[in-house]
């Protein structure tokens, strides 16, 4: 069974508190490289997660949300 992430809530949850990519990478909560793999829904560190949810002031389900594979099945 394979999870896909899905950072889709990060975004969300950033345009609702009114913080942009831009504040992110200046306030070295993430890096480019780091912010081009929450685009392509790509796995980042649990300690990444961390650093997200503690800048937004919010919970991990506001940052990301787990999909099964569509060809796999439920996860």
């Amino acid at each position: 069974m394979i999870t896909i992430f899905n950072y889709s809530p990060l975004w969300d949850t950033m345009k609702r508190k009114k913080i942009t990519q831009y504040r992110l990478i200046q306030d070295g909560i993430l890096d480019n490289k780091t912010l081009d793999r929450l685009k392509k829904n790509e796995n980042i560190t649990v300690v990444t997660l961390e650093r997200i949810c503690r800048a937004l002031d919010c919970d991990i389900s506001q940052v990301v949300k787990l999909e099964p594979d569509e060809e796999e099945g439920p996860v």
